[in-house]
């Protein structure tokens, strides 16, 4: 039984049941009733002094896996090497920190070096004959200002560049981000085409044709090729299946596979040599299922990539990038989002409409907690077009299928560590 600050528990127990039951209701009653006056007397106090609650919401900060999060040292250069967990902005920020300590050190050598430099020239003129005392008393002022202007110059810091305003989601994926060393190894997903071409299609004497078709109104330019289950037809593999495609300008090549007449998986060729990629899908729930869900129409759009921190989530952003076109159809008001939480990336698909902020509702907050100027009165709903399923990556082969190789592999060992993370 638990204690309570109001009502002591009895040091024995009650025999009668419901003589039990109303004695644990009456230490339940007495225990909310401290607690919301305990509540009340806080809101009263924090009314009074308005810094204790932003006191008590800076403390009061759950920790969560995420918070906890931990990371994989590195002692060199190794940001490409997509088995480790390694935070990319980290490493960036710790390099930028770096240079500029090595350029502040140059800048105070410099500066060392011209004092010495002076000093040695003041020595020499106090060795020289006192003859035309004002000529070179003139050419020495005119040594002493110049010096003194190149000095200045070089102490001079840059100016200030203007900040990005509003800021960014914290969750916002920074493509920018992404290590030299990958886009060397696969410049093929860092250059995504003006107007990609995916081709649809599904394991071999599949069943999933209604599905495979949702995901044509999903993924723009695409196309649904079925997969022949004639008996005596010639199975086609997915090599032969890619190289149709490379011909026929297809970007990209989308295979979903079955297990029990439901879709369990989605592999990704990036045409025309690869990678490939493989994930497994969970939690399928097609459009028509959502309550109040609306209609998707052929406009191109928008893609929100959120949580990608890793060099093999930098990779996977790039391969979805690869596949929207890079200019949307704002007309349409369409946005598909995939946010990476705990190595499980949900896809999504809403239509968005701007209206006018309710008196019951907040106003649009920044990265910073604070409200973002000029859109205090207004807020966006979302109606969710479907589908919805959740992603988890699985394997990334080096070209097109397993017997070319593989980047990186799931491996079960992998999710031991719970605070641990791949993308």
């Amino acid at each position: 039984m638990a204690l309570s600050r109001g009502i002591p528990s009895l040091p024995f127990k009650i025999a009668n049941k419901q003589r039990r039951q109303a004695w644990y209701h009456k230490q339940k009653k007495v225990s909310e009733s401290q607690k919301r006056d305990d509540r009340m007397k806080r809101k009263r106090e924090e009314a009074k002094t308005p810094g204790l609650r932003e006191k008590r919401l800076a403390q009061n900060i759950p920790i969560t896996l995420e918070r906890k999060r931990a990371w994989d040292d590195i002692g060199g250069d190794e940001e490409d090497a997509l088995g480790l967990s390694v935070d990319v902005e980290r490493l960036k920020r710790r390099k930028t920190e770096e240079e500029a300590a090595q350029a502040e050190a140059q800048l105070v050598g410099e500066n060392e070096e011209d004092s010495q430099e002076e000093e040695e020239e003041d020595d020499e003129d106090d060795a020289d004959s006192m003859l035309d005392d004002d000529e070179d008393a003139d050419s020495e002022e005119d040594e002493e200002s110049t010096k003194a202007t190149k000095r200045r110059q070089k102490s001079q810091s840059p100016p200030r560049q203007r900040a990005s305003s509003p800021g960014g989601s914290t969750a916002s994926t920074n493509l920018a981000l992404t290590p030299d060393v990958l886009m060397s190894k696969f410049p093929s997903l860092f250059e995504p085409p003006a107007k990609p071409k995916i081709l649809i299609t599904t394991s071999t004497n599949s069943t999933l044709h209604f599905q495979a078709q949702i995901l044509t109104t999903m993924f723009p330019n695409s196309q649904y090729i079925r997969r022949t289950a004639h008996h005596y037809a010639h199975k086609y593999s997915i090599r032969e299946i890619a190289s149709f495609a490379s011909n026929r300008a297809y970007t990209t090549l989308i295979i979903l596979m079955e297990d029990q007449k439901r879709p369990s998986g989605l592999d990704v060729v990036h045409l025309p040599n690869g990678p490939m990629f493989h994930f497994s899908i969970s939690n399928w729930v097609e459009g028509r299922k959502l309550p109040g869900h609306g209609n998707p129409t052929n406009h191109f759009p928008e893609l929100i990539l959120n949580n990608f921190r890793t060099p093999l989530g930098l990779l996977t952003a790039h391969l979805f990038r690869t596949m929207f076109p890079v200019q949307p159809e704002l007309v349409g008001r369409q946005v598909v989002t995939l946010h990476n939480q705990r190595d499980y990336i949900f896809v999504r698909r809403h239509r968005y409409v701007f209206r006018d902020k309710r008196k019951t509702e907040k106003s649009v907050v920044d990265s910073e907690g604070k409200p973002v100027k000029g859109v205090e009165e207004i807020r966006a709903g979302l109606q969710e077009l479907g589908p919805r399923f959740t992603l988890k990556l699985r394997r990334i082969d080096r070209g097109i299928q397993r017997a070319s190789g593989q980047e990186w592999q799931w491996k079960a060992g992998m999710e031991k560590q719970r605070t641990r993370f791949n993308l």
